[in-house]
C-alpha cells in the first residue's frame, strides 16, 4: 500500500491542488473583490500620548483609506465603519519632531489595505505648562445718558492658562472685555476668558481655565434725570371701510430731566405724545411727533418720537348670484349646450369695494376652444374686473358643455353676449 502511494503522490497533489483552485474560483465568483476608497474619510485616533507633552499644532484628522475586499466584507464595513481605524501611536516618544506611519487596522477579514493618503503624519511634541494670571478687564461704552456705573468686579480674579510651551509663552494677558454701551441696569453676565499676547491679539493652541467669570456693575440713575414710557393720543377716525390695525412708537421710553428732581418723582410713568391725525386715513402713517412735556420738565436727546399707524381695508365677502355663463371659443359648424347657465360667486376684498361691486364688475367665461364635437365636464373662469377683490369660490365649480354639428342650413349661434 505505502509502495503504491509513493507511486502516485503525484496524482494526488494534482488532485488535490486542482480542487483548491476549482473551490478558489467558486468563492470568488460568488462573493468578488472589490477594491475601492471608503465612502467617508477615517478619523485618526491618538494612543500613547504622555500626559506632559502635547502636540505644538492641532494633526491631521481624517485620513483617506483604499481598501480590497470581497463584497461580503465591504457590506460589513458600509453598516460599520468603525471596524477600519486609523492610529497613530506616538508610545515613548520625547519632545520634539517626529515623523510616523499611520497605522491601519481592519477588524474584518479577508482584507487588503491598498493605500491610506496620508500615510505618514509629521507632528512636533512639546512639553506641557501652565500659568496662573490675573484676570485683566476692559470695559467699553458709556451708559445712557443721566445714569452712572460703579465700579466693576468679578470672580474669579485669577484663571490657569494651559498649552504647549511655545503657545503659552506668547499669552502676556488673560482678558475680558465689557461693553456698558447705553445701559440702564445693572451689568451681571458670565464673560469669556481670552488669552492675548503683548499685542492683543489672541493666542491660538491654549486652553484657559475656567473659561469664563462673572463680571458685575451696579447702574444707577442719576437724581433729576427719570425714564418714562411714550404714549401715543390719537385724533379723529380712519376712513369709513378701513381699521387701525396697529401703532408703534420708537423709541417706547425716553429719558426725561428736571433741575427739582421732585418734578420729576411726581409725574406719572408715561409721557403723551402730540395728537396723531387719523382722521378719513386710508394707507398707514408713518411720522415724527412731540412730546407734551410739563413744565420745568425737558427731554433728553431727540425731541421727537417716531409714529407709525397701520390701517388696512376691513375685509368681507359677497356672493353674486346666477351670473351668466358666457361661450368663448367656439369652433365653425358646432352647437353648444351647457347645464347649467348660471353660476354663484363669492368674492371677498375691502369692504368699501365690494359695496360699488355690479355685475358687470365680474366676467364668466367657457373657453371651447379646439374642442371638437361631444360631451364635456369643465370649468369656468371667473374673471373680476375690480382691483383688489379675490374670487373665493364659484358655485357649481364644474359645467356640462354638449357640442353637437350643426344640420345643414342650420344658423351657426353667436357666443352668448
Amino acid at each position: 500500500m505505502a509502495r503504491w502511494i509513493a507511486e502516485n503522490y503525484r496524482t494526488f497533489f494534482w488532485a488535490l491542488a486542482l480542487a483548491v483552485a476549482v473551490w478558489i474560483s467558486s468563492v470568488t465568483s460568488a462573493d468578488p473583490d472589490q477594491t475601492r476608497a471608503m465612502d467617508a474619510p477615517v478619523p485618526v485616533e491618538v494612543i500613547g500620548q504622555s500626559s506632559n507633552l502635547v502636540f505644538s499644532k492641532p494633526i491631521l484628522k481624517e485620513v483617506e483609506v483604499t481598501l480590497r475586499a470581497p463584497s461580503s466584507v465591504w457590506s460589513l464595513i458600509e453598516a460599520d465603519p468603525q471596524i477600519v481605524r486609523a492610529i497613530l501611536d506616538v508610545s515613548g516618544l520625547s519632545a520634539g519632531e517626529h515623523v510616523l506611519d499611520l497605522q491601519i487596522q481592519v477588524n474584518a477579514r479577508p482584507v487588503q489595505i491598498v493605500s491610506a493618503s496620508p500615510a505618514t503624519i509629521t507632528f512636533t511634541l512639546e512639553p506641557l505648562i501652565t500659568k496662573s494670571m490675573d484676570v485683566d478687564l476692559s470695559v467699553s461704552g458709556e451708559v445712557a445718558i443721566g445714569y452712572k456705573a460703579g465700579p466693576a468686579s468679578f470672580e474669579p480674579v485669577q484663571v490657569i492658562v494651559s498649552g504647549a510651551q511655545s503657545h503659552v509663552q506668547k499669552v502676556s494677558r488673560a482678558r475680558v472685555s465689557i461693553d456698558l454701551n447705553r445701559i440702564r441696569e445693572d451689568f451681571d453676565q458670565f464673560v469669556k476668558v481670552e488669552a492675548v499676547d503683548e499685542r492683543g491679539q489672541i493666542v491660538g493652541g491654549v486652553s484657559v481655565s475656567p473659561d469664563t467669570v462673572q463680571v458685575s456693575v451696579p447702574v444707577t440713575q442719576e437724581g433729576g434725570y427719570r425714564d418714562v414710557a411714550v404714549k401715543v393720543t390719537t385724533l379723529g377716525r380712519v376712513a369709513s371701510g378701513y381699521r387701525l390695525t396697529d401703532i408703534s412708537v420708537s423709541p417706547p421710553v425716553v429719558t426725561i430731566y428736571s433741575e427739582d428732581p421732585a418734578l420729576v418723582n411726581s409725574l406719572p410713568g408715561v409721557l403723551e405724545t402730540q395728537p396723531l391725525d387719523l382722521q378719513n386715513a386710508q394707507d398707514d402713517i408713518t411720522t415724527r411727533l412731540k412730546l407734551s412735556l410739563p413744565a420745568g420738565i425737558s427731554v433728553i436727546g431727540e425731541q421727537t418720537v417716531l409714529v407709525q399707524a397701520g390701517v388696512s381695508p376691513i375685509e368681507s365677502s359677497v356672493t353674486i348670484s346666477s351670473e351668466r355663463i358666457e361661450i368663448v371659443g367656439l369652433g365653425p359648424g358646432l352647437n353648444a349646450q351647457i347645464s347649467p347657465t348660471n353660476v354663484d360667486i363669492i368674492l371677498s376684498g375691502p369692504l368699501s369695494l365690494l359695496e360699488t361691486l355690479t355685475r358687470q364688475s365680474v366676467r364668466v367665461t367657457v373657453d371651447l376652444t379646439g374642442l371638437a364635437a361631444g360631451t364635456y365636464q369643465l370649468s369656468p373662469t371667473v374673471e373680476a374686473l375690480a382691483a383688489n377683490v379675490v374670487v373665493e369660490s364659484i358655485l357649481p365649480n364644474t359645467i356640462e358643455v354638449a357640442l353637437t354639428p350643426l344640420e345643414t342650413g342650420t344658423p351657426i349661434p353667436s357666443p352668448t353676449p
